[in-house]
């Protein structure tokens, strides 16, 4: 398998701002691009929401927010790393420029994606991870509901529909090796 963007051609690192609604193909691309780019490491903001029981409260938010911003600083610190992938839905401006601005970036190119697809597409993908018992129903309303989001946010998207993983990742590595 071919590695990408092995050396950097200023010596800055590469962040990866991936957005997306649920079930667009954020964690699949992010994961793939991982092992596609050298020197990597992967944060899934879910990861940082993983409680039980799920409470979205003023604490919960501050605190994941900060959490998020902690981990992607020290990976932008962490000499081993030159490339940071980070995905979460990051469904308004106000939430990208909200993160970038507690992150050190003196070093760093940021590359701000935004998955998106069809309406169509993403409703079948949402379905499917609801009946295998992936995501609760809830999540397609409120996925459909976000789509249109993203064409406010500054940001390149990438149409997933009628693509497989490998090509996306393919056009993110083809698309970053400018930046």
């Amino acid at each position: 398998m071919r590695k990408s963007v092995s050396a950097m051609k200023n010596k800055t690192k590469k962040l990866y701002l991936i957005g997306g609604p649920m079930g667009v193909g954020k964690t699949t691309a992010g994961q793939l691009l991982k092992i596609r780019l050298d020197n990597c490491v992967f944060l899934d903001g879910d990861w940082c929401w993983d409680m039980e029981p799920f409470q979205v409260t003023t604490e919960t938010k501050k605190m994941v927010i900060e959490n998020i911003c902690f981990l992607l600083n020290n990976f932008i610190r962490c000499p081993a790393y030159e490339n940071i992938i980070f995905s979460w839905v990051m469904q308004e401006q106000m939430i990208v420029d909200n993160i970038i601005s507690r992150l050190n970036t003196e070093n760093c190119s940021i590359i701000k994606l935004s998955l998106i697809c069809t309406e169509k597409t993403l409703q079948e993908r949402l379905e499917k991870d609801v009946a295998d018992g992936v995501r609760k129903s809830d999540v397609i309303p409120r996925g459909l509901a976000y789509l249109p989001l993203y064409s406010k946010v500054g940001s390149v998207k990438i149409d997933t529909s009628e693509k497989t993983p490998e090509e996306v990742v393919e056009e993110i590595i083809n698309m970053s090796d400018n930046v």
